[in-house]
């Protein structure tokens, strides 16, 4: 699995249409979408994926009227219960044979975080509807796994939470070496890091891409709570520690670059799992959630500083992260086949 900072031919999008995800705020969600396309759109394709033919109309008058480039916008009428395409999509992986890059899909199962959203049926079909249509092979481990659970500096290492992968909700009858092994087997991955906790507020019990992610082989950025009355203070203190103690498939420290967490987003009594290490990473930019936050700036300087050659915008995501996720969840990355097709 190659890591996110790696050439993407495309990204994948889902386009948001269920209403529980945002209760009350489903209309705002739509125009966020489309800022996500218009900043992706100059660097690489962009694939969303509609439910039918109904949707695409509208959808192509919203990129319109914001001027994104037609020509790097690609429609598919693939069915989806929601827009997490983060844990719901494909997961490409990649080999070199005999002088050429080939490619693949591992179609994990999906089960909403544990049955959590019923019903999934459609999400859970999306990675093998995309190796169809792209004609790809695709390995089917029969293990439950998102890929917002997960993060690879695409050299072996790859990061994860006790949290999710051990929770009983998703493979019971599995331990922590028989997920070591699937991980092995189908990511090719050699060495596997362990964090504990996720962040207050986060439904699928624990996913990385809130807490820590790799930004170079032996480089991760992680967010930290300074206020010790906070509820997020001794969990990510406490996977701080862990991180310090870790090394690269090579034997090589980590090194580890901190990101502030904004002060705590609350909506009808709920806190919300806010996290600027949602980011994502495309070719040429990598989309940060803001929150109106004094910490936003400084968490925008961090990533700028991480990734010198890409542009950084922020993104107002209050309303977003009511369904509980942000810009890594909602993305997922198809890589390129040669560097050329990265500037295409």
């Amino acid at each position: 699995m190659p890591a996110e900072w790696e050439p993407h031919a495309g990204t994948w999008l889902a386009w948001p249409h269920k209403e529980a995800s945002w209760p009350g705020k489903l209309s705002l969600i739509p125009p966020i979408w489309v800022e996500i396309v218009r900043a992706l759109a100059p660097g690489e394709t962009v694939h969303i994926l509609v439910n039918d033919a109904a949707p695409e109309p509208q959808v192509r008058e919203l990129l319109q009227e914001a001027q994104v480039p037609p020509g790097r916008i690609h429609f598919h009428q693939i069915p989806t219960n929601d827009a997490w395409l983060r844990d719901s999509g494909p997961i490409f992986v990649t080999r070199q044979r005999h002088r050429r890059r080939e490619f693949a899909i591992v179609n994990w199962t999906f089960n909403t975080w544990g049955g959590k959203y019923p019903p999934w049926d459609d999400d859970d079909r999306v990675p093998e509807r995309i190796a169809a249509l792209l004609k790809l092979p695709v390995f089917t481990p029969g293990l439950v796994l998102e890929g917002g659970s997960i993060d690879v500096n695409g050299r072996g290492t790859l990061l994860t939470t006790e949290a999710c992968l051990l929770h009983p909700n998703r493979n019971p009858q599995l331990q922590r070496h028989d997920i070591e092994r699937y991980l092995r087997d189908y990511l090719g991955v050699r060495h596997i890091l362990w964090l504990r906790d996720g962040i207050v507020g986060d439904d699928t019990d624990g996913h990385i891409d809130d807490l820590a992610r790799f930004v170079a082989q032996s480089t991760v950025v992680t967010v930290v709570e300074d206020d010790p009355a906070d509820e997020n203070y001794e969990r990510l203190q406490a996977n701080y520690r862990l991180l310090q103690e870790m090394t690269d498939q090579d034997g090589r420290p980590l090194q580890i670059v901190t990101l502030p967490m904004p002060g705590p987003v609350v909506y009808a009594d709920t806190r919300l799992p806010a996290s600027y290490a949602n980011f994502y990473i495309g070719n040429r930019v990598v989309l940060v959630p803001t929150f109106d936050d004094p910490a936003d700036a400084a968490a925008l300087t961090t990533i700028q500083e991480l990734f010198p050659t890409r542009r950084i915008i922020g993104i107002h995501s209050t309303d977003l992260i009511w369904g509980l996720g942000a810009f890594h969840c909602v993305t997922q990355q198809q890589p390129a086949t040669s560097e050329s097709e990265r500037n295409d």
